[in-house]
């Protein structure tokens, strides 16, 4: 079975610092993220303005999980609280191949 990249982008909010951003990602990941089941990695890269997580699952049930059991807590929401909500955009991509 192919494994599955869960894809957000998004803006932080005006003012946001990103290094405080980084350190509340890597809160959570640590945490939260990276305890949950068929979780594999998560990359965040960015692009100007333009941030996005890359989050890879072993299978899109894992994914699915993690998205619609998305609790809020202490660390989800001190995580949430640097971004611009209205920005995210979000994809649910199956890895085809890699090299």
């Amino acid at each position: 079975m192919a494994n599955v990249i869960f894809f957000v982008s998004y803006k932080l909010k005006k003012g946001a610092s990103a290094q405080d951003f980084l350190l509340a990602a890597e809160k959570l990941n640590e945490g939260y993220m990276s305890k949950q089941k068929g979780f594999i990695s998560w990359q965040q890269v960015v692009d100007g303005e333009t941030w996005a997580d890359m989050i890879t699952f072993e299978t899109m049930a894992d994914a699915k999980r993690v998205e619609e059991n998305d609790i809020p807590n202490e660390l989800a929401l001190r995580f949430y609280s640097f971004i611009n909500l209205n920005s995210c955009k979000t994809h649910f991509f199956t890895i085809e191949k890699s090299y």
